[in-house]
């Protein structure tokens, strides 16, 4: 990469013009992505107001390998007000990569804010004052000059109508799928702030057009904020690098793997975001695996969870009448108990019991044989360690038939995630077939297995679309099973080991 920085010395004893823009302290990069702009690159930088002539804002042109005279005249502006620094790739790396390599540097060199400009002039420099005043007021992460915020701007700026058709529909589509408000998804005119580039995995993007689509879906998952400038409209005679079919199916393509994503039906690691949860919350009010176990909560009877997590199943079992204890390396130690509902910390993983596990009615283990490390041999001294008291199980699992996860396998893909069938700390998976050779290998009689439909109140909404994708998923699973249910649930009974059993008939002689 070719590098050119040219410093500007500022004059002595100058009095700060009265329209000086505050940055408060904060450092500003503009950002000037440009590809053969050799007519237009001189005079966007020079049409940065002056206000912004001051120290801590600097402006960085990256050339992504043009084809003409880009670099060289970016390095000939001079007297700019601010210091510029012009880059040329060796390489084209198209419009995503090279915002890859800008946020990069904005980071690297102690940047607060950078602010994403266009080499061929179609976004107003002019606009830069207005575009940045949310984010110094700590009002927004990120900022979008928006073109359709005043109705009609944009037909009357020379947007082509059919540019202006396509916007319109593939934003109604964008905010459907991410549940924003945007006017705008398709102005390349954008400010972040450096902290939530930090917050974002922008590296593993696309290179091409719809990267600033996924730069979007990340901001919206990490909750950071979003707020919109208007801009004018100009069309000039800038020539056009996207192929605007291909572009809005890649749009397309983008949203629905984040949203497939962000339901846990597929994995996306760039859309991965946020923190591993080593707990859930509860799935209440429809059928999940956590209501068809609380249907199996026995008033009066003493209960074991297994896997208790936060512990908030074992309050809702409690609650219903069981005296409950829950068992968990994360148990919420420190909260208040009841004579109906204990916590002990422990990790599953450890071997010997800390708790006398014979002494129970029955024993729940909610979506935790997946996360055990040698599952089989778990069983067994679960089963040992129940003695001749023959309790129930109850135990809910993924079910690896899904049929989402067979069509991955059919598309070559078989992807781990955060939640859902294939979370990544899953140590195993299981069939209808295999958990109940499993469990009848390990000393327990299978007397029930159904199958549950996936959480789509919880992914989607508790709304009529959810509740209807679950009326179809329920639907589904009594025509098969094997294919349509998202989660196996259980009812077994451990049977006494031979010693017990032998121990037992030595006492009833």
């Amino acid at each position: 990469m070719e590098c050119v920085k040219i410093a500007h010395t500022q004059q002595a004893n100058l009095e700060e013009p009265a329209s000086k823009l505050n940055l408060h302290g904060a450092r500003l990069l503009i950002f000037v992505v440009a590809y053969n702009a050799e007519k237009t690159i001189d005079s966007v930088l020079r049409r940065i107001p002056a206000c912004l002539h001051q120290p801590g804002v600097e402006a960085l042109v990256i050339d992504d390998c043009s084809r003409d005279a880009t670099f060289s005249i970016g390095c000939q502006s001079q007297d700019l007000g601010f210091d510029l620094t012009v880059l040329r790739n060796p390489c084209n790396q198209r419009y995503g990569g090279n915002q890859k390599l800008g946020y990069r540097y904005a980071i690297d060199h102690g940047f607060d804010i950078v602010a994403l400009v266009h080499g061929d002039g179609q976004y107003a420099p002019e606009k830069l004052p207005e575009l940045l005043e949310p984010l110094i007021s700590g009002k927004a992460d990120a900022v979008f000059g928006s073109r359709m915020v005043i109705a009609g701007a944009a037909l009357r700026g020379g947007m082509p109508l059919y540019k202006y058709v396509g916007n319109k529909i593939l934003t109604t589509f964008q905010n459907a799928i991410l549940g924003t408000e945007l006017s705008e998804f398709h102005s390349g005119y954008r400010l972040y702030t450096t902290d939530a580039l930090r917050q974002v995995p922008f590296e593993r993007n696309t290179n091409d057009f719809h990267f600033d689509t996924e730069i979007i879906n990340q901001l919206v998952f990490k909750k950071l904020r979003i707020v919109e400038v208007p801009i004018p409209t100009y069309y000039g005679d800038e020539i056009c690098h996207v192929a605007g079919l291909r572009y809005a199916w890649d749009v397309v393509k983008t949203m629905l793997q984040a949203r497939f994503h962000q339901m846990n039906l597929l994995y996306d690691r760039k859309f991965d975001v946020n923190p591993v949860e080593e707990n859930y919350g509860l799935k209440l009010g429809y059928t999940s695996s956590h209501t068809m176990a609380l249907d199996a909560v026995r008033p009066g009877k003493s209960q074991l969870d297994l896997g208790c997590g936060q512990g908030y199943w074992a309050e809702e079992a409690a609650l219903l009448g069981g005296i409950v204890t829950g068992l968990d390396q994360y148990a919420p130690i420190g909260k208040p108990t009841t004579a109906r509902v204990q916590f002990l910390r422990w990790n599953l993983n450890d071997g010997d019991f800390p708790t006398k596990v014979a002494g129970f009615d029955q024993i729940f283990m909610l979506d935790i044989i997946e996360h055990l490390q040698d599952p089989e041999v778990f069983m067994e001294l679960l089963r040992s360690a129940t003695g001749c008291k023959r309790p129930e199980l109850i135990l809910t699992t993924a079910n690896v038939g899904f049929f989402v996860t067979r069509l991955m396998l059919l598309l070559g893909k078989f992807n781990y995630g955060k939640k859902g069938i294939l979370d990544r700390t899953h140590t195993r998976l299981f069939t209808f077939k295999s958990l109940q050779h499993l469990l009848e290998q390990a000393g327990y009689v299978v007397g029930e297995m159904k199958g549950i439909p996936a959480p789509f109140p919880s992914a989607v909404g508790d709304n009529w679309m959810g509740r209807t994708m679950l009326a179809i998923n329920k639907a589904l699973i009594h025509v098969t099973r094997g294919l349509f249910s998202y989660q196996i649930f259980v009812r077994a009974q451990a049977l006494p080991t031979v010693d017990h059993l032998l121990s037992e008939t030595i006492q009833a002689s």
